[in-house]
């Protein structure tokens, strides 16, 4: 009987796939540190976060600078005509180039205190976007750990789909040798030919996942993935979930930052107040004039004392001190918020990874048992005591159990990171990344002083 072109096409179609994909990593071998490290090092996102800390950092020289002076230079220069016309009626025309010139030094002594709470402010502020920059870190290194694992498990997939399709093939050929030899009936044959499209389907869907997951790692890590290697699980992970809990409570942080903010908004509150404060100020002139008409000039000097008593504002700053008020109210209630969050999250990563173990042990029995299981059906099919299509449904039930062993292999490895996350220790130091860490300090240290200067 002559085998049907589809079933041919089809099965050339997955040797070439096979030969195209399996051939495509084979650019550079790339560990998940190397993943973890090309992360840290370019993703844009990581690199708008640092970029945003630095713009934070320099809140607090905009707060430091109430303690200093203001200068001021006005100068004036222009000409002058005066007609003039005298009781006898004698005309007589002036002209003439005035010049003056004043500098002005203000230098605050009393703001109501609010320089030194606009300080605290700036400060928790700063601190408050250093964890959110922990946060972006972690998000981005666990997304990292996600796309190369996804990877993994979608060519690991793929491999065992493609191995699928081989040996439906090859049982399809056994199948129709035994049909036209009379040993079998066209429904077997039907069967078998059934299986191999739904194999070369499920072989086409893993093929789409792999592209999708490879997308996935191009925009986390920066570029196509090469060759990877299945990693080992990260160590120093807690051995009770109450202490993963526990951690998470204290040391994830988005709990951090919304502590830092309650901070900011308590402060925040003393910077209203103190506009119903007076205000004390220093203020120096030094003035010199010139009147060209005359030939005179003028150069004198003050220094005078200003306080300003603020009576009625028409209600505006009440208003607002209200409202700073309940922001801060807003934020403690925020980072109770933030606690709960951070404790069902370290919770969720300690199920799913006590779910993932239990079930890689589970599947590694169920594919030794499915292999055993196969291997017998396929004896008792020549001899006549199984049916082709118990063949084929001992095939099935191995792949399954393969291909769920990968996913739940997978599924160990991500769950290890995301508790790490939860507990606020997935970040490049914690993970000994061989890379440079970036230094939130120094920025800060570099602007906090600078009385002038735009870089």
């Amino acid at each position: 009987m002559r085998k049907p072109a589809c079933i041919c096409a089809c099965l050339a179609l997955c040797l070439v796939s096979a030969v195209v994909i399996l051939a495509a990593p084979g650019v550079r071998a790339e560990s998940l540190i190397d993943a973890l490290v090309d992360a840290y090092r370019t993703n844009p996102g990581l690199q708008a976060q640092r970029a945003r800390l630095r713009a934070i950092d320099e809140r607090v020289p905009q707060a430091l600078s109430n303690w200093r002076p203001t200068v001021t230079v006005n100068t004036k220069i222009g000409v002058e005509r005066a007609d003039k016309i005298s009781a006898a009626g004698v005309k007589s025309v002036a002209n003439g180039e005035p010049r003056s010139a004043d500098i002005t030094i203000s230098q605050p002594l009393f703001r109501g205190f609010r320089t030194q709470r606009q300080t605290e402010r700036a400060k928790n502020q700063v601190a408050a976007q250093r964890a959110r920059l922990l946060a972006s870190e972690q998000d981005i290194l666990s997304g990292a750990v996600t796309a190369y694992m996804n990877v993994v498990r979608e060519r690991a997939v793929l491999d065992l789909r493609l191995s699928n399709v081989r040996v439906l093939g090859r049982q399809l050929e056994a199948t129709r040798d035994r049909f036209e030899v009379g040993e079998l009936t066209r429904t077997d044959v039907a069967q078998a030919e059934s299986r191999v499209q739904v194999a070369v389907a499920n072989r086409v869907d893993a093929e789409g996942a792999l592209t999708n997951a490879n997308a996935v790692y191009i925009n986390v890590i920066g570029h196509e993935p090469g060759d990877l290697e299945f990693p080992t699980g990260p160590t120093g992970l807690p051995a009770a979930e109450d202490d993963a809990v526990e951690a998470a409570r204290v040391n994830s942080p988005d709990v951090v930052s919304a502590d830092f903010d309650e901070r900011a908004a308590q402060a925040d509150v003393s910077i209203v107040r103190g506009e119903l404060y007076p205000t004390l100020s220093l203020n120096g002139t030094v003035s010199h004039n010139e009147e060209g008409s005359v030939a005179t000039e003028t150069t004198s000097q003050s220094l005078t004392a200003s306080l300003k008593i603020p009576l009625y504002q028409s209600g505006a700053v009440f208003s607002r001190l209200r409202e700073a008020k309940q922001t801060a109210s807003q934020r403690r209630s925020d980072m109770v918020s933030s606690q709960r969050d951070a404790e069902q999250q370290a919770t969720r990563a300690w199920e799913s990874l006590a779910t993932a173990r239990a079930s890689i042990s589970a599947f590694e029995a169920a594919v030794r048992a499915q292999e055993i299981a196969l291997e017998g059906t396929v004896q008792e099919a020549r001899v006549g005591s199984r049916t082709v299509l118990d063949v084929l449904d001992a095939e099935q039930e191995l792949l399954d159990a393969r291909v769920n062993l990968v996913r739940a292999e997978r599924d160990e490895i991500v769950a290890s990171f995301e508790l790490l996350s939860a507990m606020g220790r997935l970040t490049a130091e914690d993970l000994a990344l061989p890379v440079e860490y970036y230094d939130f300090a120094a920025n800060y240290e570099r602007v906090r002083g600078l009385w002038l200067g735009a870089n």
